[in-house]
């Protein structure tokens, strides 16, 4: 999740992965990007420490935690030099690569984890389709792209990434702002930790009941080098705000427990808007890409609606589900752009139609490359990509998804129409 307003490649950590920034599709040059030598690490280290005794303080007096406890729990948080290398922006070379970043999470190997990962829960993401109205396909899809259903979980210690990132933030232009949002998510950390460890909020200066083993272990657990955790990389805050237990078990545990994320993911897209039977986006046929290009601005927002697409030529009556489906004249859309550079490095631009289901994605992880990615792995699993209600048979229909038993073949499966 990266920064470049016009195609979000770079923004991190809005939403659940609000979080888990994915890579450049090629790797930035480091080497003429100096970070901090030995000296400096040494300033930084004591600095961190300083500024994070202060911040433990401030949590333990506002929410009433023993100061003790918090002391354990961080007496060996370090500041990891690496980390701050990783976060740095991709050089004023670099260039976006759509058909790159999707050769990455659209191929063979994550798609067959998916199946198989689909057939050892498909009864439970069957019944959280029907209780949420959140395609299993879509949930196995944002579990696959985020660690490949818990292969790739990150190997930091959380306490020491949010540490490092708020309190020795590299020296970017936007070092301040990312640095508050650093301090807020170690906030959230702590409150998440002390209430996973038996406490509660406020405590009323007790701890009584509280296990500092726990508390620490959920201090020490593994992350993203941004923070996120679990199978589905949810941030401190969006495990706090949007993280459900889903195997019965009385805790929340995105770690060890896919029913746990499962359940985690689709109430996030339930939450930030998922409309149940409704499509992700339309193509741009090639002939309308100077009418698309006109109207890309890299905003995510809902600007357009679908009949001023179609009176501008880019989307078409015929096309999809349009008109004969669910999808309304008056929904709203937006130009979705992704670049990329052809054979010869001349810069191109596939353009797809987001709809409203599009833009809860990007609200998962702020960036177009990533939510047309899911949007595609999801299709690749059996999603249907347009709206399960005919318009001109059942015009106020509001069913949502049938729930699938496994997913399909898709070596034998239709493609969707404009695809």
């Amino acid at each position: 999740m990266k920064f470049s307003v016009s195609y979000l490649l770079i923004t991190l950590l809005l939403g659940a992965c609000s979080n888990t920034p994915i890579q450049p599709t090629s790797q930035p040059n480091f080497a003429q990007q100096p970070i901090v030598n030995q000296a400096e690490d040494t300033v930084s280290e004591a600095r961190m420490g300083q500024n994070l005794n202060e911040l433990i303080a401030q949590v333990s007096q506002a929410q009433q935690i023993p100061l003790s406890s918090l002391e354990a729990g961080f007496l060996d948080a370090k500041t990891i030099p690496s980390i701050r290398k990783l976060v740095l922006p991709p050089s004023a070379t670099f260039k976006k690569n759509w058909l790159v970043y999707r050769q990455r999470f659209i191929e063979p190997v994550r798609l067959k984890a998916g199946r198989a990962f689909w057939e050892q829960n498909q009864a439970f993401l069957s019944q959280t389709e029907q209780a949420t109205g959140v395609p299993a396909e879509l949930i196995v899809a944002i579990i696959g792209i985020e660690t490949i259903y818990g292969r790739q979980t990150g190997t930091f210690r959380v306490k020491d990434v949010l540490s490092t990132l708020a309190f020795s933030y590299p020296d970017t232009p936007n070092k301040t702002a990312r640095e508050q949002l650093f301090k807020d998510q170690l906030k959230e950390l702590i409150l998440l930790c002390w209430t996973e460890a038996g406490g509660k909020l406020p405590s009323n200066n007790s701890s009584q009941g509280v296990n500092q083993s726990r508390l620490n272990a959920c201090l020490n657990q593994n992350s993203s080098y941004a923070g996120a955790i679990g199978l589905p990389q949810f941030m401190p805050s969006s495990i706090r705000s949007f993280a459900i237990e889903g195997d019965g078990d009385g805790r929340i545990d995105l770690r060890q427990s896919p029913k746990d994320a499962i359940a985690s993911v689709a109430n996030f897209m339930k939450m930030h808007g998922w409309q149940t039977g409704m499509p992700i986006y339309f193509p741009v046929q090639e002939k309308a890409i100077p009418a698309a290009r006109a109207l890309a601005d890299g905003e995510p927002q809902l600007k357009y609606t679908v009949q001023e697409l179609i009176d501008k030529g880019i989307l078409t009556v015929s096309q999809g589900d349009l008109q004969a489906g669910g999808v309304a004249p008056q929904s709203k859309a937006l130009i979705v752009d992704l670049p990329y550079p052809d054979k010869d490095g001349n810069d191109q631009v596939h353009y797809v139609v987001g709809l409203n289901n599009f833009l809860s994605i990007v609200q998962y992880n702020r960036s177009y490359f990533y939510a047309q990615s899911v949007a595609e792995f999801a299709q690749e699993l059996g999603y249907k990509n347009q709206s399960v209600v005919p318009a001109l048979t059942t015009p106020k229909a509001t069913a949502s998804t049938s729930a699938k038993s496994k997913p399909k073949n898709t070596k034998t499966k239709k493609k969707v129409k404009g695809n």
